[in-house]
């Protein structure tokens, strides 16, 4: 058979037989060890050997420039199992641009690209290129190795959202490159305290108005930033700076454009052939095949090459709800129930469960974070006890009534202050990060800074208050670029961010180091970040203020450190406040957002109370002072705590969620 003795050393049955029984079964998560195209030599002449799975097409050719686009010239064989199509061609050099031409049963050729191509050529074109993925030098075995010490858990986990085509650009407006990203975006990362990057989808894409959510090619990073191992290169200096990495993955659905998986040999293969699932509608995309064996091992793959190849940390996985309903974005009539008459896709629940539980067990440490929009259960919990096996899930519930009480004029606040406590409701039912992401500031929604109301003065101070709250708040962080500095204009991807305004303007400059200084000491500040799943992490001290729109609670790290964290999201000062706490002694506000260095009125010139035996908030002992308007306050007691009953003993031992 072509293309079977190849400097690999490996034998014919382990390149197809064992390989393609597990690709058949579902249990391959290495396909694009074999599918794809890859370096050989058969016979002494070196070239390249394709692969490549068309079960209903009558012939599958390579055509390329280097045949003239021949569709006779280098037609494939068949594999042992009798579906699958392979060709060694020798004289092949990498960069070499290629297709599969598919004679498809009606008698049409189609021109597709690789379904497991490693590299492409820039949309608008369409081809796949040839491309050895081997022989990067890796740079990140110091990181690596302290990750895998670690408890995922129980570290600080502050997320700069980014786009990557649109976080700046060049002054002759061309993109930046992956290279030029790890010269400019990893240091600027670095120094504004973030302890990981997410990355919008990177997997090639051909219409740059979907942002990257309609993917053409799942093992290929988009060549508009360069090659592969330019991509490398930007995760290694993440990984040297200490800075994770996670990357925006779409196994929800794909685009339907003619080079891509889109009826690949002539017919629905990748995607649902039932009526009532093959597409999403309003997305005018067609939905993956989870109960097809090839298309699960496919998708699996697909997620483990991205921790495999480069090294990344995690995938959020985006658009998990409209995998698990089969009534999703649907009216009735437009879907069929299930065998039990429910609306749950019984084909996706076992599909993310396998998903997980594949990657686990190749990557223990790595992050799997379902963007789940419902109130499904038990997302973060194993399959074995009937969860979806993933570690965090963003909470969007947080994010929806944050948002809608941000955007309330304070004099309305009051009437709506359950939507600041009720999280707390259900805080830790899952691991959860709490998520400002880019779908929150496009499409008329404003920017974060725009949703703020009141004056130009009062904008920034609510933005600064919020940020103070959400950072002390359980659960891991995520903000989408340019809200750290306050940009007005909603995310345009066609466009760079406006530092000029950091730059230029005293208060967005301010902004900026406000948020600077609050990721470093969250990062710093264990009892902010180390209990972020349970009860010892979190006490309340005041949830029912509504009237002065004031919360305020502590949280507590695994030794019992506590820092007190109060919010003020009124529009007026709240005079001689009494703020409940542990016991007698001098307290210290460690972090004001009301401070004049970032832009605030600097209302609180001391900084230092003593707690006078007066109780509120169910405390003995309290302090008194006046808290500034659309503030955010840290607290921490700066003398020696009295033990008390109800704290936790030193080396109490803490649970913890997820089970992976």
């Amino acid at each position: 058979m072509k293309g079977e003795e190849k400097t690999t050393g490996k034998s014919a049955a382990q390149w197809t037989d064992f390989p393609l029984h597990l690709y058949h079964h579902g249990n391959n998560d290495r396909i694009y060890e074999v599918f794809g195209a890859h370096p050989a030599e058969e016979g002494g002449a070196k070239g390249y050997v394709f692969r490549v799975w068309a079960p209903h097409a009558k012939r599958v050719s390579v055509v390329g420039d280097f045949n003239g686009w021949d569709e006779e010239a280098n037609v494939m064989h068949p594999m042992v199992d009798g579906e699958s199509f392979e060709l060694f061609i020798a004289g092949l050099k990498e960069y070499d641009t290629y297709k599969y031409a598919i004679l498809t049963s009606s008698g049409k050729t189609l021109l597709k690209a690789d379904p497991v191509g490693f590299h492409t050529e820039t949309p608008p074109e369409t081809a796949s290129k040839l491309y050895d993925l081997e022989g990067y030098s890796w740079q990140d075995g110091a990181y690596l190795s302290a990750l895998y010490k670690g408890d995922r858990f129980t570290v600080p986990m502050n997320i700069y959202e980014v786009n990557l085509l649109s976080w700046k650009k060049h002054e002759d407006g061309n993109y930046l490159s992956y290279r030029d990203l790890a010269a400019e975006l990893v240091p600027y990362v670095k120094e504004m305290g973030y302890t990981h990057v997410e990355f919008m989808p990177v997997t090639e894409y051909p219409f740059d108005g979907s942002w990257g959510y309609q993917v053409t090619g799942y093992f290929a990073v988009t060549s508009r930033l360069g090659t592969p191992k330019d991509f490398m290169y930007l995760v290694d200096a993440f990984h040297q700076a200490g800075i994770g990495v996670i990357v925006d993955w779409v196994p929800a659905h794909f685009p339907k454009d003619a080079h891509g998986l889109y009826e690949f040999d002539g017919q629905p293969l990748y995607e649902s052939s039932q009526w009532d699932r093959m597409e999403h509608k309003s997305w005018g995309t067609r939905r993956f095949d989870y109960g097809r064996n090839e298309v699960i091992s496919f998708l699996i793959s697909g997620a483990c090459y991205f921790f495999d190849k480069f090294h990344v940390d995690g995938l959020r996985v985006d658009a998990v709800a409209s995998m698990l309903y089969l009534d999703y974005d649907k009216r009735p009539g437009e879907w069929v129930p299930n065998i039990y008459g429910e609306n749950k896709n019984l084909e996706a629940i076992a599909f993310l469960r396998k998903l997980n539980e594949a990657v686990f067990k190749r990557f223990p440490h790595a992050l799997m974070i379902a963007e789940e929009s419902t109130a499904w259960g038990l997302v973060t919990k194993p399959g074995s006890v009937g969860g979806l096996g993933f570690n965090y899930k963003w909470n969007m519930g947080w994010m929806n009534d944050m948002l809608s009480y941000l955007s309330l004029d304070p004099y309305f606040r009051m009437n709506n202050h359950n939507k600041l406590t009720f999280s707390m409701m259900y805080a830790f039912s899952e691991n959860y990060v709490l998520p400002i992401s880019h779908d929150e500031v496009v499409h008329g929604k404003c920017s974060l800074i725009g949703k703020m109301p009141g004056s130009y003065e009062e904008k920034f101070a609510g933005l600064r208050a919020f940020l103070g709250y959400m950072m002390a708040h359980p659960g891991k962080k995520l903000n989408f670029m340019g809200y750290e500095f306050g940009q007005f204009k909603e995310w345009d991807y066609r466009e760079g961010l406006e530092f000029f305004l950091r730059d230029t303007y005293e208060a967005h400059g301010k902004l900026s180091v406000y948020v600077k200084d609050l990721n470093h000491y969250y990062k710093d500040t264990p009892p902010l970040y180390e209990v972020d799943d349970g009860w010892e992490g979190f006490e309340w001290l005041a949830a029912d203020d509504a009237d002065r729109n004031i919360v305020s609670f502590i949280r507590r790290d695994k030794r019992g450190n506590e820092v007190i964290c109060l919010t003020c999201f009124s529009g007026t000062d709240a005079e001689h406040y009494l703020l409940g706490v542990n016991g007698k002694g001098k307290y210290r506000v460690v972090f004001c957002s009301d401070d004049k260095k970032y832009g605030g009125r600097g209302l609180l010139p001391k900084k230092t109370f003593s707690a006078v035996k007066k109780p509120s908030h169910g405390k003995e002992y309290s302090l008194s002072f006046t808290v500034p308007k659309l503030s955010t306050l840290y607290l921490v007691r700066v003398d020696e705590p009295e033990t008390r009953s109800d704290a936790p003993k030193k080396g109490a031992k803490m649970q913890t969620k997820g089970g992976h």
